[in-house]
């Protein structure tokens, strides 16, 4: 009889634990990304199109209604920069853009995007001198004369040779990665240059008014 009873109280544990289970997960509801198309509005709509229009991805209205002059605008900037080319704006394209995704996507975003970066300007230069590429990128995000963003800083219009010349779309180093994690860490080799260029290659003549804070490897950086 006490084993008969001890069978049944664990069977009652064990039924009232699924039934537990059971309601937890009916009541769950999954969250879901914010995904942007042809027919969407609202405020992240305009931010979507303000970036894409300093880019220079597009030229039409800032008027928060995701259109096909938008949907379009959106499929370049996605061919441009190894995104699945559909002309909807989700979780990897918002990062891409250097918009909120509500998670964790922007930071990681940054990272990858500053590697890719470095990994583009600064290949064969020495450890010292990627980080430094990647600290001009942070410090122009934090100059009043660049965009607020780190996707915003290496998009835009001329910043980099990297983003037209297919550098950009080179595989990215695992040195490059390390040297970007370091640069978000807050290691600034440069001592605040938000400027840099190799003087055996640049053809730009302003380049040479802006005051040299160092020299690493090839790049004099500048303010």
């Amino acid at each position: 009889m006490k084993a008969n009873r001890e069978n049944i109280t664990k069977l009652a544990a064990l039924f009232l634990i699924n039934i537990l289970i059971f309601t937890i997960y009916c009541s769950y509801t999954p969250v879901q990304a914010a995904v942007y198309r042809q027919g969407s509005t609202g405020e992240t709509v305009r931010q979507i199109q303000t970036n894409l229009k300093k880019w220079g991805y597009y030229s039409g209205a800032v008027d928060g209604i995701y259109g096909s002059q938008t949907t379009a605008a959106v499929k370049s900037f996605q061919r441009k920069n190894g995104l699945s080319v559909d002309g909807v704006t989700g979780t990897q394209t918002l990062a891409a853009l250097g918009l909120s995704t509500g998670g964790s996507g922007a930071s990681s975003n940054d990272l990858y995007l500053l590697a890719r970066i470095i990994s583009a300007e600064a290949r064969g230069e020495p450890y010292k001198g990627q980080v430094a590429v990647g600290a001009v990128v942070l410090n122009r995000v934090r100059h009043p004369s660049f965009p607020n963003t780190v996707a915003g800083v290496i998009y835009q219009n001329g910043a980099f040779t990297a983003i037209v010349d297919g550098q950009f779309d080179e595989p990215i180093s695992s040195e490059s990665y390390a040297a970007a994690q370091d640069a978000l860490n807050g290691w600034d080799p440069t001592g605040g240059a938000i400027y840099y260029y190799n003087p055996a290659k640049t053809t730009n003549s302003w380049i040479y008014s802006r005051e040299v804070i160092t020299v690493i490897g090839n790049h004099y950086f500048a303010k």
